[in-house]
């Protein structure tokens, strides 16, 4: 569960972040008329992420196809971290420059046409890869997936209102190497998926020496555990070195305002 919670919370955010920037973009530049294209854009690639992720979890079972999503995925997520390591730090300012140049098309028809493909391509690109990952969960997936959506809106709302106190590169940082470690655990499911249907030369001695390490597994579970307990601590260290920084600044603050005193 807490896989899915920490997949739908990252992918979840980043969906509700992209739709955040965009409206206030549009809202700060007079464009209002665009807006119900932002709107209809985010309804459609809910119904577009939805169908694929039913498909997916319910209508893919066999071990073939499980192996298969399950490279994709891996890849796929290793890709996305390289990429928000890349644009997190101007995620802002490449989203404005791509609306902008969307905005200022010569029809209004036009304009609200690529507006719309815009929003409807960027959040269904995450609802791929949200329904790709979850498809690697076993277990209670659905529960955390609900509480991860529910904690992204609320980090969304959050965000509008309280922007500028939330700490992006920590939150990316973090929930970055969670994936990649995720992605560790993804490969040897699709291995494993892979050497149940036949793919491997003796895969049925190689899926049985994997078994342990799937999922379900006894080292696999521990596994899981051990992703979440690696990123807790890598926040507390990460949040107590923010903490130590500031309490030097502002003590080199006061020495040198001390100071000052001393020699008025």
């Amino acid at each position: 569960m807490a896989q899915a919670f920490v997949i739908v919370l990252r992918e979840g955010f980043e969906a509700f972040l992209i739709v955040a920037i965009t409206l206030t973009y549009l809202r700060k530049t007079g464009r209002i008329g665009l807006i119900p294209a932002v709107y209809v854009g985010v309804g459609f690639s809910g119904v577009a992420s939805a169908i694929l992720g039913y498909w997916l979890l319910h209508g893919v079972n066999q071990a073939l196809w499980e192996g298969i999503f399950g490279v994709i995925a891996a890849v796929l997520v290793a890709t996305l971290v390289v990429h928000m390591w890349r644009t997190a730090p101007r995620l802002k300012q490449i989203m404005h420059r791509q609306i902008e140049e969307i905005a200022v098309r010569r029809t209004p028809r036009a304009a609200w046409l690529g507006m719309f493909a815009f929003t409807t391509v960027m959040i269904t690109r995450e609802g791929m890869e949200t329904a790709l990952m979850l498809m690697q969960v076993r277990g209670e997936y659905f529960w955390g997936a609900i509480l991860g959506l529910g904690a992204a809106i609320l980090m969304a709302l959050l965000w509008t209102r309280f922007g500028h106190l939330i700490n992006l590169k920590l939150f990316f940082q973090v929930t970055s190497i969670f994936l990649l470690l995720f992605v560790g655990q993804i490969l040897i499911y699709a291995f494993h998926e892979l050497a149940e249907a036949g793919v491997w030369p003796n895969s049925e001695y190689l899926h049985e020496v994997t078994e342990p390490y799937s999922p379900t597994g006894l080292y696999g579970r521990w596994f899981s555990f051990g992703i979440v307990a690696i990123c807790a601590g890598w926040l507390l260290v990460a949040w107590s070195a923010d903490r130590l920084r500031r309490w030097s600044l502002n003590g080199g603050r006061m020495l040198r305002r001390g100071a000052l005193r001393d020699a008025g």
